[in-house]
């Protein structure tokens, strides 16, 4: 979700069209939306493979013939492991995010990457700064070196 603008196509869509949009607002993916339900995702992926079966054209391909129409998605409740783990397993890159079946926005694998980098720095942070203030109880100090 780029710049907090979410693109959506038709699946009766020309594909040329859906590419223009694309290329246009430099975004990976469009989330396939028909009567306000999501029946599909394209990404460049499906994109790609369009071209390659045309013999390098796009012609009269619609949105609806190379989408995937069956995307993973996801709740805003999901956790980002179980996000990270799902993408992965399918190599999604793109990830529409469903609040019951109203379209919340789309994750992309580099968001996820991100915020497991920024989960990781705040962890060490935070552990950086326990270390650093350690409480220091002079009892048990006393008591190593009654002992010791």
């Amino acid at each position: 979700m780029k710049g907090g603008t979410l693109f959506t196509v038709t699946s009766d869509q020309p594909l040329a069209q859906a590419v223009n949009t694309m290329a246009e607002r430099d975004i990976g993916s469009v989330v396939v939306m028909d009567k306000g339900e999501i029946t599909g995702m394209l990404t460049f992926r499906e994109v790609i493979l369009a071209v390659v079966k045309n013999g390098g054209m796009l012609g009269n391909t619609l949105v609806g013939s190379v989408m995937d129409d069956h995307p993973l998605t996801c709740t805003p409740d999901t956790e980002i492991d179980e996000v990270r783990r799902m993408m992965l397993g399918r190599h999604a890159r793109y990830m529409p995010v469903l609040a019951q079946r109203t379209l919340m926005g789309v994750i992309s694998f580099y968001d996820v990457a991100k915020a497991v980098v920024d989960g990781q720095d705040f962890e060490n942070r935070m552990l950086k700064a326990y270390i650093r203030d350690w409480p220091v109880d002079a009892e048990s100090d006393a008591d190593v070196q009654k002992t010791g």
